[in-house]
C-alpha cells in the first residue's frame, strides 16, 4: 500500500517536471525575433552606404577643376541682349514723294521690303540719280552705325595707301593668315582691325571723308541729315581705330552715304551728288552732278573678288536664295546699340546692259541683321529681272565728263 503511493508520487513528481522542462523550452526559442533582428541589420547596412556616398560626393565636388566651376558659373551668367526697337513696321511708305520715281523700281523695292522695320534705296550709279526711296523718313535720317560696311572704306583706304594688295596675307594669329578677298567674303572682323591699326586713325578718318562720309551725299534733297565721324579716335575702352574699322563703332553713316560709295565703286570711281527728282519736269531735265572723283580705278578689280565672294559663299549667300541669273557684288553689316540691331546690306548687280545699286538698311530686334537685308535685296533683284529691268534700254549718258561739277546748297 505503502510502496504504491511513493510509486504514484513518483510518477507525478516526474511528469510535472517533464512539463516545466517543456514550458521553459518554449519560452528561450521565442523570447527573439529573427526578422527584428534582420530589420537591425539592414538600417545599419543602408546608413554606412549613405555615408560612403556622400563622402565620395564631397571629395569629387572638391577636387573638381577650377576651370570647369568657372565655366559652369559663366553659364549661369550668360547675357542674352535685349532690344526695344520692332523688326516690323506697318506703313512706312506713308509720306513718301514718288512722282519722280522709277515705277517699276519702286514696286520692286516695296514688295521686297514687305513689313520689315527698314528701307530700300536703288540708285543709278552712271549718274547719282535716286531710282527709288522706300521708306524716306528713314533713309533721310542721322543714320546709324555702319557695321561691317565700313570694311569697304577700309579696304579702299589700305589699298590706296599700297599697304595691301588682294593676295596679301595678313597674320592674325599664331597659325592663322588671311587676304582681303576671304576677310571681305567673310566679313572677318579680326582682319580690319589690323588693318587699321596699321592705318592709323587719321589716313582712315582722311580716307572716308574722300568717300563721302561725314558730309552730305544728295543734292538739294529735303530733309536729308548727315551722319557723324568722329574727330578724333574712339576711346582704347570702346576698341579704338580697331573698332572703327570692323564694327564702325563710334560712326554714323546715313544709307544716302553708303549708297554714294558703292555707286563710286560700282561706276569706276566718280563720286556722285544724289539727285531725287519729284517731279516729271526735273526727269525730263535731269543733270548729273560730280561731287569729286576718286583714284581707285585700278583698285576697284582688288575689291570685286571679295565683294562677289560675299554673295557667292559669303556673308550676303541668301541673295542667290532668289536670284542667280546676274552677277551681284555687296557688303553685309551687322551690329546692335542702344537696344536697336542694325542689318546692312549694300550692293551693285553687274550686267552686260547696266548696273543698278541697292542699299537695304534694316532696324529691329534679333530677326534684323545683315544676311536679311541681303535676302531682301535678292528678292528685289528677282523683281527687277522678272520686269525686264535688265533689259537694254536707252539711259543717261554714262560719261562723267559730260556731268556738271556742283556744289550742294545743303
Amino acid at each position: 500500500m505503502i510502496k504504491g503511493r511513493v510509486f504514484s508520487r513518483l510518477v507525478s513528481f516526474v511528469f510535472v517536471a517533464i512539463l516545466l522542462c517543456g514550458v521553459t523550452f518554449a519560452a528561450t526559442v521565442n523570447t527573439r525575433s529573427l526578422s527584428s533582428r534582420k530589420a537591425k541589420s539592414q538600417k545599419i547596412s543602408e546608413g554606412q552606404h549613405a555615408r560612403k556616398r556622400m563622402t565620395r560626393l564631397a571629395r569629387s565636388r572638391a577636387t573638381r577643376p577650377a576651370q570647369l566651376r568657372r565655366t559652369s558659373a559663366h553659364r549661369r551668367r550668360r547675357y542674352y541682349e535685349r532690344f526695344s526697337t520692332s523688326s516690323f513696321a506697318q506703313d512706312i511708305t506713308e509720306g513718301d514723294i514718288t512722282v519722280g520715281e522709277d515705277p517699276i523700281v519702286r514696286q520692286a523695292a516695296i514688295d521686297a521690303l514687305g513689313n520689315m522695320n527698314g528701307t530700300v534705296v536703288a540708285i543709278e550709279p552712271t549718274s547719282g540719280r535716286i531710282l527709288a526711296m522706300v521708306n524716306q523718313r528713314l533713309a533721310l535720317s542721322s543714320g546709324a552705325q555702319p557695321c561691317s560696311t565700313i570694311k569697304l572704306s577700309v579696304a579702299l583706304a589700305a589699298l590706296s595707301e599700297g599697304l595691301i594688295t588682294k593676295d596679301t596675307e595678313i597674320r592674325l594669329g599664331r597659325r592663322s593668315t588671311m587676304n582681303l578677298t576671304t576677310a571681305l567674303a567673310h566679313s572677318n572682323n579680326a582682319y580690319f582691325e589690323a588693318v587699321g591699326r596699321q592705318l592709323g586713325f587719321e589716313k582712315v578718318s582722311y580716307y572716308a571723308h574722300q568717300f563721302g562720309l561725314g558730309e552730305m551725299a544728295g543734292y538739294n534733297i529735303s530733309g536729308e541729315q548727315v551722319g557723324t565721324y568722329p574727330e578724333t579716335e574712339i576711346s582704347s575702352k570702346l576698341g579704338g581705330v580697331g573698332k572703327m574699322c570692323s564694327f564702325g563703332e563710334g560712326i554714323s553713316m546715313t544709307p544716302l552715304q553708303l549708297g554714294g560709295l558703292v555707286s563710286a565703286i560700282a561706276n569706276g570711281g566718280t563720286l556722285y551728288y544724289l539727285q531725287h527728282p519729284t517731279t516729271s519736269e526735273e526727269v525730263a531735265n535731269f543733270e548729273p552732278r560730280v561731287k569729286r572723283r576718286l583714284d581707285i580705278a585700278p583698285l576697284i578689280p582688288e575689291m570685286s573678288d571679295g565683294m562677289a565672294g560675299a554673295v557667292s559663299y559669303g556673308t550676303a549667300r541668301s541673295v542667290r536664295v532668289n536670284f542667280n541669273e546676274e552677277e551681284i557684288l555687296g557688303k553685309t553689316g551687322t551690329c546692335s546699340h542702344a537696344g536697336t540691331r542694325f542689318g546692312w546690306f549694300a550692293s551693285y548687280a553687274n550686267t552686260e546692259v547696266g548696273r543698278v545699286v541697292v542699299v537695304v538698311f534694316l532696324e529691329g530686334g534679333r530677326p534684323t541683321f545683315g544676311p536679311k537685308a541681303a535676302q531682301i535685296a535678292g528678292v528685289m533683284y528677282r523683281n527687277l529681272y522678272d520686269h525686264s529691268f535688265f533689259m537694254a534700254r536707252p539711259t543717261l549718258p554714262a560719261d562723267a565728263a559730260t556731268a556738271k561739277p556742283a556744289v550742294s546748297s545743303n
